[in-house]
């Protein structure tokens, strides 16, 4: 589960208050299924499907939500459950996001130290139908590892035609304690209705025991 440390509000300082108050918050849901859930390179199911869903909530620039999917780590642990928040502005052409999240897991074995929380910005430009950016999380106590990591991610999407999507994404996982290592991905969506959309992309890392792997999934959104 990610339990999201809010960012702090530092524009409610200095009145953005009364205008988050009268404006009316959305709320979106989703649900979907995939056929591997891949985390940064790494199945998060043993190579099996998963069920996902979440919701958000979003006031102004300020959003909050949650999430969940099944997991297989080969131990008694069932699901992740996350919760997260930030504040998302633009800022000559460049969309940026600042948050946080929690990430638990659901019947983790006692000293596993799965659950943790991390700490992100992002940043995106869009010029014509590309769009670029970039991305930095960092945990101080990472999953199963109780030490400090960093992730690093450069990213861009293009839109060829009407309801297409390419996207990929390039990272690196820095980690105190074990062997850090590089994940890319590359896929298409394509938006079946304006609330249904398929997505087929291909994982790697570079790490010799972990095999590429290509996942399918289905997502609504409404």
């Amino acid at each position: 589960m990610r339990l999201v440390l809010a960012c702090a509000s530092a524009l409610a300082v200095f009145g953005a208050g009364e205008v988050q108050a009268q404006a009316k918050p959305e709320v979106a849901f989703n649900l979907g299924v995939v056929s591997d859930y891949v985390f940064r390179g790494a199945s998060q199911t043993g190579g099996d499907a998963a069920l996902q869903g979440g919701v958000d909530v979003t006031l102004g620039g300020f959003y909050a939500g949650s999430w969940a999917s099944n997991v297989d780590f080969g131990d008694d642990t069932d699901a992740e459950v996350d919760l997260y928040g930030g504040y998302r502005t633009e800022v000559a052409g460049y969309n940026l996001e600042f948050g946080a999240g929690g990430y638990f897991y659901v019947n983790a074995p006692s000293g596993s130290d799965y659950n943790y929380v991390e700490f992100k910005a992002l940043a995106s430009r869009a010029v014509g139908p590309v769009t670029v950016g970039a991305a930095v999380y960092h945990s101080f106590d990472y999953f199963g590892v109780d030490d400090k990591a960093s992730y690093v991610e450069a990213n861009i999407a293009f839109v060829p035609a009407e309801r297409w999507s390419i996207s990929g994404a390039v990272g690196h996982q820095w980690l105190d304690v074990s062997a850090d290592y590089a994940a890319w991905n590359l896929g298409a969506t394509y938006a079946l209705t304006d609330h249904l959309a398929v997505d087929v992309r291909y994982h790697d890392l570079d790490n010799p025991q972990a095999d590429a792997r290509v996942t399918a999934g289905l997502k609504a959104s409404f």
